[in-house]
């Protein structure tokens, strides 16, 4: 399974919430980690009263045969210093195998002389024709032995470093495609709302209208999720506003910077990134624009499976004349194509120059 499009996007998510603002390991609020999508051993888990997880759970819907394959990789950070980046491939197997027989990959590795361990296993299940239900769940059981009458406190620490920490699982599918949970189809509506998700949030991920890749992640996401392309680089924050960031690490004070330059290897970076930024790439911080608006420029990327004739302007380069709702409150954008001889046409109303298409079908440009 190949991330080539989705790996600025993992790597952000590995370490969101890694570390926080002023940087520094004296930090109360770096002291006492808490990262999304951590688990804990299970044994620690557990014991205790408050919501520590052991296990994680996406599942999702699958259109496709029997024989369509399915590849699952999931990644964590294990934190010791450095922290550690970990991840576990799991076979490919075909849909119909999976529904036979749940696979069940077990993984171990070496942390600080002491063996963690942890499961991944993979389901599916039919749902109707040419429908199936895919489940993944991420478990830590790594042995983990403590006294009831140990310190909270050094019972957590020790916990933390044989926990993984931003657990996140990607699939991979070949012969068939995902279906949104964020806007399933109608027919599937009632299905996608039955997917039972623990600890994760399953998410279409690659180039917008590509069906192919799934990111199970533990923060809410939308449809094709990216990193800002501005973004000069991780600044480890979670819900991180890189403009404001960044001017709060340049106003920092030496000792401040000292303190943080002699820290965590991943917080040095960062601080002689950020000074070293140029006054020109800072300003490109400000205020960029996301939204669909009229005059926008678009690359086309149709749904597979759509319309024949979206499909042939699949890549096309085009410009948003309007945005439309229907009746049923679904929004669309009329757009026109560069290259259509008629666009000046579609951009004064006339509706044979102009194309319809909901705005996850629509790649926003620079």
């Amino acid at each position: 399974m190949k991330l080539d499009g989705v790996a600025p996007l993992a790597r952000a998510l590995l370490y969101e919430g890694y570390l926080l603002y002023p940087y520094r390991a004296s930090a109360v609020k770096n002291r006492h980690r808490w990262m999304f999508g951590t688990l804990y051993p299970r044994s620690f888990a557990d014991s205790q009263r408050e919501s520590d997880a052991w296990w994680m759970r996406a599942e999702c819907l699958v259109r496709g045969h029997e024989g369509a394959e399915l590849a699952a990789r999931v990644r964590f950070l294990h934190l010791v210093t450095p922290p550690g980046e970990r991840e576990v491939e799991g076979p490919t197997r075909s849909l119909g195998a999976l529904r036979d027989a749940p696979e069940a990959t077990d993984f171990a590795f070496d942390a600080d002389g002491a063996e963690v361990r942890g499961t991944v296993d993979l389901a599916a299940e039919t749902l109707g024709d040419g429908v199936f239900k895919v489940t993944v769940r991420v478990g830590n059981v790594t042995p983990f032995v403590f006294r009831d009458a140990e310190d909270p406190a050094v019972r957590r620490s020790g916990a933390l470093r044989c926990a993984f920490a931003s657990t996140h699982a990607i699939l991979g599918l070949r012969g068939g495609e995902f279906v949104s949970l964020v806007d399933p189809p109608p027919p599937l509506r009632d299905a996608a709302a039955r997917c039972r998700n623990v600890g994760a949030w399953p998410v279409l991920v690659g180039r917008p209208g590509s069906r192919d890749m799934v990111l199970a992640a533990p923060i809410i996401l939308g449809d094709y999720p990216r990193v800002a392309p501005e973004s000069p680089g991780d600044f480890f924050d979670a819900t991180e506003i890189d403009e404001m960031l960044t001017l709060r690490v340049l106003t920092l004070t030496d000792d401040e910077k000292a303190a943080l330059r002699a820290g965590d290897p991943h917080a040095r970076a960062l601080l002689e990134r950020t000074e070293t930024l140029a006054e020109a790439r800072r300003r490109r911080l400000h205020g960029a624009e996301r939204t669909l608006r009229p005059g926008a420029r678009v690359r086309i990327a149709p749904r597979p499976g759509g319309d024949v004739f979206d499909l042939a302007l699949a890549g096309k380069l085009a410009t948003v004349v309007k945005l439309e709702e229907d009746l049923d409150g679904r929004c669309f954008a009329a757009v026109t194509v560069d290259d259509d001889p008629g666009r000046d046409l579609g951009a004064a109303g006339w509706p044979g120059h102009r194309f319809f298409f909901r705005p996850d079908e629509l790649e926003p440009l620079p």
